[in-house]
């Protein structure tokens, strides 16, 4: 089987994480701050704060921003859970807004329409999550003029797209965003076997951010709201969490860190093989907008219509039997179980429900060969055939 995404792990990642194994600590230590360090550098930001997944850099994002029960957070469909999930951990409304039918990004036209509706009934969103698909990176620019005119805060769900930038512009730099969160799940762009990082460049968003990750605890002197009785004591000022990452994992992310332009580079390479090798074939390939530079976690196809929907599975299962390791992003989050029951319902947002009923993520990672790569055009190409 010729998996979708695959980490790829060296002997120099074993050498650094076993230097960590053998050293005083495993938990919060050195590394950790070293990582954040790097990473922040490499995008261009002014602080990062490590977690131990995406998903924990979301849900203490959304605090940070101050996201709460009288809230709305808008976000898309055609992303994982966690880009919604982390407005219904604060007790927050959740909207979604349809995607762009050529990005497979949110829509800002749709966004406009919506923001301009919203204004009218009351009910603007406090935090919109535009999510980079893939790896490309959303029309940020448009987004964030609409967030200056509408008042909301704009927090990047860049977990695809470490490594990515809009004409020149590290995606990470939030420049035009008050957060960015990045993953390093195993098949995304580096790892640190699970984990996450928030960047921002608002050190009052960074320090929140901080004291959440590790149970609202402080040991700053300078912020405590009690005198201290001596050099053991620490203030819990927030109700926080255990989302911290550990310094095994941070030495990890350093060493994979040193590869990321390869992996890049790598991945595009594969990308471009694709676009020239399926060419022709009844399937929409993946658009990128000129000035971005895609990471490319992940290389979608849709089926073309009107056929897609009724052959969906069918490729699908073909393909799978036959040891390609397809897989699909993403089931729309409206039509979820738990969604459905907070009122969303089929026909809500076409456009992404289109894109879940006829797209397919091909392999591609960074270790995959040309040689694998051709046996799975020539697989998908047979199977289209019949």
């Amino acid at each position: 089987m010729i998996p979708y995404g695959r980490q790829d792990i060296t002997q120099s990642d074993i050498d650094r994480v076993t230097e960590v194994l053998r050293s005083d600590f495993l938990t919060q230590g050195p590394t950790v701050p070293r990582f954040e360090r790097a990473v922040a550098t490499t995008v261009r930001a002014k602080h990062a704060i490590a977690m131990n997944s995406a998903t924990s850099a979301l849900h203490v994002a959304c605090l940070a921003l101050g996201l709460g029960p009288r809230d709305g957070l808008w976000t898309v469909p055609n992303t994982f859970v966690a880009s919604a999930n982390c407005g219904r951990y604060c007790g927050a409304q959740v909207d979604f807004v349809d995607i762009d039918p050529k990005t497979w990004n949110l829509s800002v036209p749709k966004l406009k329409d919506k923001l301009a509706g919203a204004k009218r009934e009351g009910r603007l969103p406090k935090v919109v999550v535009p999510v980079h698909f893939s790896g490309q990176p959303t029309e940020q620019e448009a987004v964030w003029d609409l967030a200056e005119e509408y008042g909301f805060r704009v927090l990047e769900d860049a977990s695809h797209s470490f490594g990515a930038s809009h004409n020149t512009e590290p995606v990470g730099s939030c420049r035009w965003s008050d957060i960015t969160v990045f993953s390093f799940h195993p098949v995304k762009i580096i790892t640190t076997t699970e984990g996450g990082l928030a960047l921002t460049n608002d050190e009052t968003l960074a320090k929140r951010m901080a004291m959440l990750r590790t149970h609202g605890i402080t040991r700053d002197a300078e912020i405590f709201t009690q005198q201290s009785p001596g050099p053991w004591y620490y203030e819990q000022q927030l109700l926080g969490f255990n989302y911290r990452m550990t310094d095994v994992q941070a030495a990890l992310g350093v060493s994979q860190l040193e590869r990321l332009n390869g992996y890049i580079e790598r991945r595009n390479v594969l990308a471009r093989r694709y676009d020239a090798a399926l060419k022709g074939l009844p399937l929409q390939l993946p658009h990128v907008l000129p000035g971005n530079v895609s990471a490319f976690h992940i290389y979608v196809v849709r089926l073309e219509r009107p056929a897609a929907a009724a052959r969906h599975r069918e490729v699908f299962e073909e393909l799978r039997r036959l040891g390609i390791g397809v897989n699909l992003h993403y089931i729309p989050v409206h039509l979820q179980p738990y969604y459905r029951e907070l009122g969303f319902a089929p026909g809500q947002f076409p456009e992404s429900e289109r894109h879940g009923e006829s797209a397919i993520t091909l392999p591609l990672y960074p270790r995959m060969t040309d040689r694998e790569q051709d046996e799975v055009v020539s697989t998908l190409r047979r199977v289209l055939v019949r």
